[in-house]
């Protein structure tokens, strides 16, 4: 979409436009960010490192806190 120079609030404002939820691995972006102020659910991956390999198991979590995952809040999916 080229977004990949726009960082934090812009990013997650341009992203409410698009999407209902935005999925990130910084554990920081709730605390750098006021996200009630944003149209957008967050849900951060928490796994061993950021790798796609470690990240992979967290895919059926994912799924399943998506539908749930609510505008302007934080969910955690964690090994």
């Amino acid at each position: 979409m080229g977004w990949s120079t726009i960082k934090n609030g812009e990013l997650l404002a341009l992203a409410a436009k698009e999407f209902d939820v935005f999925v990130t691995v910084d554990r920081n972006l709730s605390f750098q960010q006021n996200l009630p102020a944003f149209a957008i659910a967050v849900i951060v991956l928490r796994a061993t490192s950021n790798r796609l390999a470690d990240l992979q198991f967290l895919v059926p979590q994912l799924l399943a806190k998506i539908p749930m995952a609510k505008p302007g809040a934080v969910t955690y999916v964690v090994v």
